[in-house]
């Protein structure tokens, strides 16, 4: 069993609050910050701030939830998510958005570790885990992406009726509808009080997730995968006008390759759990890895569909494999902590992807980029692999593969 009553409620908790922090991110911030004032350089600090504040704190916050519990964190960033868009219409000046950005993005510091702490760990009370983790995952992991899919769309429909700073008032509106389900959410199993101190308790987290060579393979491959994400995020448009497609066609790329990922995700959720995490994991960089090389090619409409449908797959196959492979093997007693190490080098390669594709097309082109990220992405496929077939990989069937055999 999945557990879907709890499973349903967490996801449609994370599916309000992330639709609405979405619908303030794209188009509404940066139409924002420019009516305060803000020069192209300070508007770049304030988007990212956010993303920022994830990375560095979502271990944080992971261990605190370790600590006291799964659901008052839940609660707290619940609030945080329906309180603050409140503050955007007081806000003057490029300065003070920063600020309440900074602090905004608490909120996502908050829920990213802690609700899918929270849902590997309501799958191992169930009894569910062992043979459906990344199906659970993939099934949560829908929210994420329908509020990517749906944010952008709803907060450029009401800026056609409405100011930016009433937008943010309908984003606390509709983020206050997530407490109803934060709030009926199974609390009755609080944590035992800690009779360890909250610094051996740290140390202990990040010694555990340290030592834990799944985290970090599935930190990395998440890594690896958002740095080529957020690259094509930032110059795909750019790459589309210097080639003459229509930017309306960039606009449905993105949002076929995200309606993709959100409709197959529980589908290679249940694959993963079935044939083993790495080989489909693998399959899925390397799926994305062609998508992305094959980018420069792409002349017509059709064929840049094409490849949004690949890319789109590909991060189904990928995201519920990386998080189950940790799940697996993280000491239970530090499931947030872990969680919250994940998240931080998936900021740390959403900060990096524009980066690094902007010294790539400075060196050389926005064909170069895309075919240096595609390698990147065939390497680590290829070296994952390799890895599920070496005899080492023989005694770990769940991990790297149902299909081998574990006998001589």
């Amino acid at each position: 069993m999945l557990g879907v009553p709890g499973l349903f409620k967490i996801t449609a908790a994370d599916f309000l609050v992330r639709t609405a922090y979405q619908m303030g991110k794209t188009p509404l911030l940066p139409i924002f910050a420019a009516s305060l004032g803000a020069n192209a350089t300070f508007l770049g600090l304030i988007v990212s701030v956010s993303t920022l504040t994830g990375m560095l704190l979502k271990p944080i916050f992971g261990l605190l939830s370790d600590r006291w519990g799964r659901w008052i964190w839940l609660l707290a960033g619940t609030l945080l998510f329906t309180g603050i868009p409140f503050l955007y219409p007081w806000v003057t000046t490029p300065e003070e958005l920063l600020v309440l950005r900074l602090v905004h993005g608490l909120a996502t510091a908050i829920y990213g570790p802690v609700t899918v702490a929270w849902v590997i760990e309501q799958g191992q009370k169930n009894g569910s885990s062992n043979g459906n983790c990344a199906e659970r995952l993939g099934w949560f992991g829908m929210a994420r992406s329908g509020g990517y899919l749906l944010g952008p769309t709803i907060a450029a429909a009401l800026l056609t009726v409405f100011e930016p700073a009433t937008v943010f008032t309908v984003i606390g509106l509709i983020s206050s509808f997530a407490l109803l389900p934060v709030l009926l959410l199974n609390k009755t199993d609080p944590p035992k009080k800690s009779k360890v101190s909250l610094r051996r308790q740290t140390t202990a987290a990040f010694r555990a997730g340290i030592k834990t060579p799944e985290l970090w393979l599935a930190g990395s491959l998440e890594c690896i995968v958002y740095l080529g994400i957020y690259a094509t995020k930032t110059f795909l448009p750019l790459y589309a006008l210097e080639t003459g497609i229509s930017i309306l066609w960039v606009g449905l790329f993105f949002s076929a390759q995200e309606l993709i990922h959100l409709i197959a995700r529980p589908f290679g959720g249940r694959l993963s759990d079935r044939l083993g995490y790495l080989p489909i994991a693998a399959s899925g960089m390397l799926l994305a890895s062609i998508s992305l090389g094959l980018l420069p090619l792409a002349n017509t409409p059709s064929f840049l569909l094409l490849l949004a449908l690949g890319f789109g797959f590909s991060q189904a196959l990928i995201f519920p494999s990386t998080l189950a492979l940790f799940a697996q093997k993280m000491d239970d007693r530090h499931t947030g902590t872990g969680a919250g190490m994940i998240g931080a080098l998936k900021n740390s390669a959403k900060i990096a992807g524009p980066i690094l594709g902007g010294l790539l097309i400075h060196w050389h082109n926005y064909s170069w980029m895309f075919w240096s990220m595609a390698t990147l992405l065939t390497v680590w496929s290829v070296w994952l692999l390799l890895s599920a077939f070496s005899n080492k990989s023989l005694t770990h069937q769940k991990e790297y593969g149902a299909a081998i055999s574990v006998h001589p």
